[in-house]
């Protein structure tokens, strides 16, 4: 059996992480019951854990979609909502979040949470392959702010594909970018896929490359 997941940076101790916690504002309910019965649902149909970013990376998503002002944004691997949440309350009243998931359990459970956050209205839901599904957007620039949290495989194809479908100064916000640590002793194919990309962004003049040790990695990209 598959135990339920803990959100928590691998660079942090049990001790730490709930110092961190602490030190930021609590989650409300909304968030501590997604939390929760995110944890409950265990494994996923294929007995794959279900990845959850740590609420206070949920804090920070929330707040650096303000910061930037943030007007339209995309995110590309939709699991049970906590990410797509923090980002839609960061956005204006007339804003919008494009999230492109593949998987209508875990999704279901996600629009419930939007829905009693009252965000609902400001997220557009789509189900199928991200590769797909970007490449029928229009090839014009058009969000301010995408989040990349999907196959490890396919984030360069991702990156390519959002890159002129960004505002210039757009933000890209690549999850799980140094793989518990295994981005030093790449072990199988999306370890591989990750170092590489990591690698090849940071001489990538097209962007303004950062790699935050924030819960499993997390790296910015300003389009420049």
């Amino acid at each position: 059996m598959i135990a339920p997941m803990t959100p928590q940076s691998f660079l942090l101790s049990a001790e730490l992480a709930d110092h961190v916690r602490a030190s930021c504002d609590p989650p409300d309910d909304v968030v501590a019951d997604l939390v929760a019965e995110t944890a409950a649902m265990t494994a996923d149909d294929d007995g794959r854990p279900i990845h959850q970013v740590a609420p206070e990376q949920a804090g920070f998503l929330q707040l650096l979609t303000r910061l930037v002002g943030a007007r339209w944004a995309v995110e590309i691997g939709t699991s049970t909502g906590l990410s797509a949440l923090a980002i839609a309350r960061g956005l204006p009243a007339d804003g919008g979040l494009l999230c492109l998931g593949r998987d209508g359990h875990r999704t279901a459970v996600a629009r419930r949470y939007w829905a009693r956050a009252g965000v609902d209205e400001r997220i557009e839901l789509r189900l199928g392959e991200a590769a797909e599904l970007l490449a029928a957007l229009p090839l014009q620039p058009t969000f301010d702010l995408a989040s990349v949290d999907a196959d490890a495989t396919g984030y360069a194809g991702h990156v390519e594909a959002l890159h002129p479908r960004l505002h210039p100064g757009g933000l890209v916000l690549l999850d799980h970018t140094l793989r518990a640590g295994r981005v030093l002793d790449p072990q199988d194919d999306d370890d591989r896929a990750i170092a590489a990309l990591n690698a090849a962004l940071a001489t990538d003049e097209r962007w303004e490359t950062v790699l935050l040790p924030i819960a499993d990695g997390l790296t910015l990209l300003r389009k420049r």
